[in-house]
């Protein structure tokens, strides 16, 4: 080869070692397309709340729980948290009916979620229909043997039902399963008072009003059972504990008169206590 022939080939080496392959010999490559058109960003739709914002829905008034947990479920018909809050809430707002319809839904989706069941439960007894709720009752307790809450509420399904043999050893379930539960005491010990035992429904209230988790609920229940048995001092001081004085007036009222005609069957149904156990 000659001298030029040898300096044009190591020229053209050169070239073809500093450019891409297709480009070195004149061909196209992606490199050369033209760039594809972006697509617009779509605006993202509603999203779920956060495990915080719904942390923070139990401070909302039962209206505004209720809305807030319908929009939840309205975004994801399967998820069970936003079905059982919705449930609560509408319980809590005094709609048992709607709120039995939501955990019924619930039930269909979950029939094995101990939650979804004793969801169902409270709706069924929140509109007095305790019949309705055994069942549910009784799948909870069968699912989780260990939880208090299941005979907790299956003792109320039963009084209301009028089985009172099974309401009483669902009573003494709980107790055994919560013995320092004040809310299962107090339960226990108002069964025992509507049916004339009245001695160990007090030795049970008092026990219940000095445990840590008391709520006001126990110190009623025992002013009703102190007041149905004549003493109505003691009543009244428990009751000036946690009612305004217009409502402790009703109940004083309402005491002399029971124990004026020795009634003490049913008598809690007039009391004007401050909640419910549960």
């Amino acid at each position: 080869m000659c001298r030029m022939s040898a300096l044009a080939a190591t020229a053209l080496a050169l070239s073809l070692a500093s450019a891409p392959p297709a480009q070195a010999f004149g061909f196209k490559g992606k490199a050369d397309a033209p760039a594809p058109a972006e697509t617009p960003a779509q605006p993202a739709g509603p999203q779920k709340a956060s495990a915080e914002e719904r942390a923070l829905s139990a401070r909302l008034d039962p209206l505004a729980r209720a809305a807030f947990w319908a929009r939840e479920v309205n975004l994801d018909a399967t998820d069970l948290e936003a079905g059982i809050g919705l449930a609560r809430a509408l319980r809590n707002m005094g709609k048992p009916d709607d709120a039995a319809a939501a955990a019924e839904r619930l039930a269909v989706l979950a029939p094995d979620n101990v939650e979804v069941m004793l969801e169902l439960a409270r709706a069924h007894l929140s509109r007095g229909q305790g019949f309705y709720a055994v069942e549910p009752g009784r799948k909870a307790q069968t699912l989780a043997p260990g939880d208090w809450r299941a005979p907790f509420l299956l003792a109320m399904a039963y009084e209301q039902a009028q089985r009172d043999a099974e309401a009483l050893s669902a009573h003494r379930r709980a107790v055994q399963l919560a013995p320092d539960n004040a809310s299962v005491l107090s339960n226990l010990a108002m069964f025992q008072a509507a049916r004339g035992q009245t001695a160990e429904a007090e030795a049970l209230l008092r026990h219940a009003a000095t445990l840590p988790g008391a709520t006001a609920v126990a110190r009623q229940n025992l002013a009703l059972i102190l007041g149905l048995q004549g003493r109505l001092a003691e009543a009244e001081a428990l009751a000036r504990q946690d009612l305004p004085p217009q409502q402790v007036a009703n109940n004083l009222a309402y005491l002399r008169a029971a124990a004026a005609q020795s009634a003490t069957g049913g008598a809690g149904r007039s009391w004007n206590s401050v909640g419910s156990a549960q």
